[in-house]
This record gives C-alpha cells, structure tokens and sequence, in this order.
C-alpha cells in the first residue's frame, strides 16, 4: 500500500550530518548509486528528524541537496520506473509530499531527470549532481538551439539562446533538462548550470502556495549544452507517462498527510458529522491509492507501451480524491487548524497550486477522445469497465 507517516516540520535547516558512502553501479540504469554506511535509517527517518522553515528557498535547498546526498534519490529508495518498481517509486515520492509538496517538486524533478536520461540514454549524471526538468513552452518563453563547432565529436553540442519560463527550484539545481527548438523542432538538452551566461530572475514568482520553489525565467545567452535523444525524444519515449504519472502519487502523499490531521483530530474528539467527514475522506484515498496501485502494476508489465489512458486516468481519480481531501478536512476541523498549524496550513496553501499540473476539463476531454479512439469494444487501456 502507499503508505506515509507524519512528519515534523520547524524553522532552520539542519546542516547535512556528515557521512560516509561506498559507490557501486547498477547495471539496469547506468547509473552510479549511493550505498549510505551511516546509521542513516529511511527516507521516513531521515524527514521526520529534518526541520526546515517551510517558506524559505535556501533552507528548502538544503534539505533537497541532503536528500541527494545521502543517496535517498536513487536505489534502493527510488526505483526507475517500469522496471518493476514502480510503486516502490511512487511511495518514495509519496513520503517526501507528506513531508513538503515544495520538498517533493524539486525532488520529483530531480529523479524524473535521472529516469530520462537513463531512458535517452544520456550522459550519466555525476554523484551529488542536483537536475530539474523545465519543458514548459509557453509561446512567449521558448529557447532556441544551435549546433556548436563543426565536426563529428561534436555533433551533441548545442548553443542555447533565449528564455525559459517556469524554472522550479532553479537556484538549487546543479544542471538542468531544458527543451528547445533546433531547425524547429523541439529537442531536449542537458545544461550546467554554473556558466555565467546563464541569468536567473525570480521575480515573476508571486506565489503563496509553493512559494519556497523559487520557479524563476532562466535566461541563456550563448550558453553551452548537450542534446540528448532526437527531435520529439522528450514526449515520444514511453517514460514520458510514466513520469507524469508519478506526479498523481505526489499529490496523494500530500492529500494523505491533511487527511491524518483529520484523523488524528477525530481521535481526540469525535462527534456524527467529524467521523462522516473521516469516513469520506478514507474513500476517497482508499480509491485513489487502489488506482495508483493499478497503474504502477500496468506500467511495470507493459513497460514500453503507451500509458497515457493510464496516466491520465490516475492524475484525474487522484486530483479529484485531493480536492475531496481539502474540502472535507476544512469543513470539519474549521479555521483553528488553518491559523495553528503551520504544516497543515501550508500543504492546503501548497496543494491547490501543485495540483495545476492538472489541466482539469481538458484532461478530461483528452481522455475521453482515448476512449472514443479506442472503439466500442474496449476502454483505453483494458476492457470496457469491466471487473
């Protein structure tokens, strides 16, 4: 089952303990893992014993950059998805959400980075090295590419120009997956982002909710990167879905931390109306964990086809699960909790905004035009609503 524990959040960020890791390579991803010889415990351990100021990016920064340290974005803790693991995934990202949804944003960002390029088969991101993903393309914010110097070793080599929009957690990453137009058509690079021909202007990002993210325009002027995968690589490979996926299960582990402030409140003092607002909200994550369970499953026995009826789906039965969540716990437990409680305060501030990922209505028509495509002989994704 998903399943997250409550967690404590204070003021200052704890400076990184320090310690000691062995490095081995797994053989499925490439990658180098980390292999933490201290006492370190879990993922659940290591955040209920980190206290941070919320609201601040900096202290935010230091706990994601702890979290990569210690080894707690790759295995065992973080599976890649669709092989085999996927809801070992899920439940990581899961944890970190309960914690912090402006925590899990950086650090989803970070493994979805480390599952493309494994997938494109990328250059192989250095131990400790911190990635987002920014593949936003509103019409007025798109980078332009051009190849680098001349000749076949450095055919990857690309300039990039122009500004991206949207950039979450842009003073914390060490590199960057980026999307840009090369000869007009959308191609994804890797940037580090230590050049000085790079500029980063926070100051469009207004937000109360998901304030600590910091989501900047980052500006390249002139600045070196390296292409991965072909044109349309980024949307066409099947981790695509698999990672927007993945984003349902953040929202859950958010949604699942208000709902135990409900209970935890029922417990103390239960009256009819408390404990009906309580038995709703377990159906409702009660059906969304079952659908993620679902999904994580179909993903992992059919790694390489398509799942986006799948992810929709999850994204869609989870966001309206969340909303359920919020409204319920609000209605009963009222302001007190809104005014008292600074970690419910902030991932009802932080949820509604996360969940925008979300494109409501439009997702839904999209998938339904799945279910229309599909025939009448199937639903999107397996028989038609049939147990």
């Amino acid at each position: 089952m998903l399943d997250t524990r409550d967690r404590a959040a204070s003021v200052s960020a704890r400076s990184p303990e320090r310690i000691s890791r062995t490095h081995t390579r797994d053989p499925h991803s490439g990658f180098t893992s980390q292999s933490t010889v201290r006492s370190a415990g879990s993922l659940e351990d290591f955040l209920h014993h980190t206290c941070f100021d919320t609201a601040d990016p900096a202290a935010l920064g230091d706990v994601f950059h702890a979290l990569i340290e210690r080894g707690y974005d790759r295995l065992p803790c973080v599976p890649l998805p669709g092989r085999g693991h996927t809801l070992a995934r899920w439940r990581a990202l899961a944890t970190v959400a309960a914690c912090d949804l402006s925590l899990v944003k950086l650090f989803e960002g970070h493994t979805d980075a480390l599952a493309i390029l494994a997938e494109l088969h990328g250059p192989t991101p250095s131990v400790g090295s911190r990635w987002g993903v920014w593949a936003a393309e509103p019409p007025d914010a798109r980078v332009q590419a051009s190849k680098g110097a001349s000749g076949a070793d450095d055919a990857a080599q690309l300039t990039l120009n122009g500004t991206k929009a949207w950039c979450s957690g842009a003073g914390a990453v060490s590199h960057a997956l980026v999307t840009a137009w090369l000869d007009g058509e959308p191609v994804l690079a890797t940037v580090a982002m230590d050049q000085a021909s790079i500029s980063i202007d926070t100051s469009k990002w207004q937000a109360v909710g998901m304030q600590a993210t910091a989501s900047a325009d980052v500006t390249f002027n002139r600045t070196s990167a390296t292409l991965v995968g072909g044109a349309h690589a980024y949307v066409r490979r099947p981790g695509f879905w698999h990672g927007g996926a993945g984003i349902a299960a953040c929202w859950y582990g958010a949604a699942s931390h208000i709902a135990r402030t409900l209970r935890d409140a029922s417990m103390q003092r239960a009256d009819g109306h408390r404990l009906a607002h309580l038995g709703a909200v377990d159906v409702a994550l009660a059906g969304a964990a079952a659908v993620l369970r679902e999904t994580a499953a179909h993903i992992d026995a059919n790694p390489q086809a398509d799942a986006q009826p799948e992810a929709m789906r999850v994204r869609l039965v989870v966001e309206d699960a969340a909303i359920e969540v919020m409204a319920h716990a609000t209605r009963t437990l009222g302001a007190a909790p809104l005014c008292r409680d600074a970690r419910f305060a902030r991932a009802l501030a932080d949820l509604p905004v996360f969940l925008r990922q979300s494109h409501a209505e439009r997702d839904l028509a999209a998938l339904g035009e799945l279910i229309v495509k599909a025939g009448p002989g199937s639903v999107a994704g397996g028989a038609p609503w049939t147990l």
